[in-house]
């Protein structure tokens, strides 16, 4: 936790969810590190409808919902009867301009930074599976040798089977 931080990263990035492709975060989690009421955070984001278009902020389908109390089981989101709203990195940064307190400040501050680093990771993992791809594809044959002599090497030898009983001895010997 870097000093000046209220909330761990670790925190902040278990409430980060991908759905419909677009990292985002529930009303209900935002409320939480906020520490205001849901329908409060939602009352506030109601009053600036016009800063949270559709890319900054959406309410989920019902089947989209469904799944998500299916992913989380119903007793964490027992009594819940709305479809969330769910906040987009650009939403969640427009969310600091509606609530105007000091710790939603510093939270909106880490979230960013969260959002910034998961961003970064994911670049770093999509360039490294393209490295590979590009190896695999240039040196194919080479690592195909490679990784059937390692298969053969992490085999363990098949050791004769040693036999039960009585062994009947040839007669004329």
């Amino acid at each position: 936790m870097k000093r000046g931080d209220i909330i761990p990263r670790e925190i902040i990035e278990d409430k980060i969810l991908f759905i419909r492709g677009k990292k985002v975060m529930l009303d209900r989690d935002l409320a939480l590190l906020y520490e205001v009421e849901t329908k409060a955070l939602n009352r506030a984001v109601k009053r600036n409808l016009d800063r949270f278009p559709e890319d900054f902020m959406f309410q989920l389908s019902d089947e989209e919902f469904e799944n998500l109390r299916f992913h989380f089981g119903t007793s964490r989101w027992g009594g819940q009867r709305y479809r969330p709203y769910v906040f987009t990195e650009n939403g969640v940064a427009m969310l600091s301009s509606v609530l105007n307190s000091q710790r939603a400040i510093h939270v909106n501050i880490q979230i960013m930074r969260t959002f910034a680093r998961l961003r970064e990771m994911l670049m770093t993992h999509k360039d490294l599976k393209q490295k590979i791809e590009e190896m695999e594809k240039k040196y194919d044959y080479q690592f195909k040798i490679v990784f059937d002599a390692i298969r053969q090497l992490l085999e363990p030898p098949e050791k004769p089977k040693k036999r039960i009983g009585f062994l009947a001895e040839e007669k004329g010997k």
